[in-house]
């Protein structure tokens, strides 16, 4: 168990829909009182219709910033691939300035080769993948320090992925908030290799948030991950229709437990 509140987040997938519909439904989120409103880094639908309607990542989060008042916003995740490191911490800064500092940065080191192929990035191995994210994590640190002006807060770090040797390994050095995926057992067996690369490199591993995807309702995984240390729960959405009724169950559920 830990002593972090319990912390539901929504990804809005920004797919096979229009942008109404996204702001409308990023309103509707932040009024029922998740906490954290995220969208991905892609370029086409994941699923669906693979020609299917589709926005870009780090513009609409700006709009999210502007849009909203309360929630954390942020990529779930971005890809490292996409952008020059220094260019994304200038972005990340001032999407930070934009929300009053309720920003996320969330990275990965990508995988949907459609992507990389129609927008012409290598696409290479993912170990080459996972180092350069190794490379590009001290930039963008180094780069917070020189913009002016600097972040209004130290903006929150979001690494997702469970590679036990190269990712969580960088989980250890640089996040704040590690996103895994699979049952209690797969995030509890994970989070114990994650405490050891802590150790190795002398980090607090109760720094560290813990965090998963989940499917289903709260009754049937809520305690069995919170009790393995998962601390913030998102569910996810598409279009064309948005379906927030998972939403709803969490937050009860969350609430509950937070008393």
């Amino acid at each position: 168990m830990t002593s972090r509140p319990v912390r539901i987040g929504l990804q809005l997938q920004p797919q096979h829909a229009d942008y109404a519909s996204i702001r409308r439904t990023a309103a509707e989120a932040e009024d029922l009182g998740v906490d954290i409103l995220f969208n991905w880094d892609h370029f086409y639908p994941l699923y669906g219709e693979p020609e299917g309607l589709h926005f870009e990542c780090w513009t609409m989060l700006a709009a999210w910033a502007e849009q909203t008042s309360r929630v954390e916003i942020g990529a779930l995740v971005t890809c490292n691939s996409y952008r020059n490191p220094e260019l994304l911490a200038d972005m990340a800064r001032t999407v930070d300035h934009i929300s009053d500092g309720r920003l996320i940065l969330g990275i990965g080191s990508g995988w949907f080769e459609k992507d990389y192929q129609e927008y012409g990035y290598e696409f290479g191995t993912a170990g080459g993948r996972l180092d350069d994210l190794a490379e590009a994590l001290p930039r963008i640190e180094s780069r917070f320090g020189k913009l002016n002006p600097a972040p209004t807060r130290k903006i929150p770090v979001l690494i997702g992925g469970g590679g036990e040797k190269k990712t969580l390994r960088l989980v250890a050095k640089h996040a704040d908030i590690w996103h895994s995926f699979g049952d209690a057992e797969t995030v509890e067996r994970k989070a114990g290799i994650l405490r050891q690369h802590c150790a190795d490199v002398g980090r607090d591993p109760a720094e560290i948030e813990l965090s998963t995807a989940v499917q289903g309702k709260p009754a049937d995984v809520g305690r069995e991950l919170l009790d393995k240390g998962v601390t913030l729960f998102t569910v996810s959405t598409s279009g064309p229709e948005h379906d927030l009724s998972g939403l709803r169950e969490w937050l009860t559920w969350r609430d509950q437990i937070n008393g």
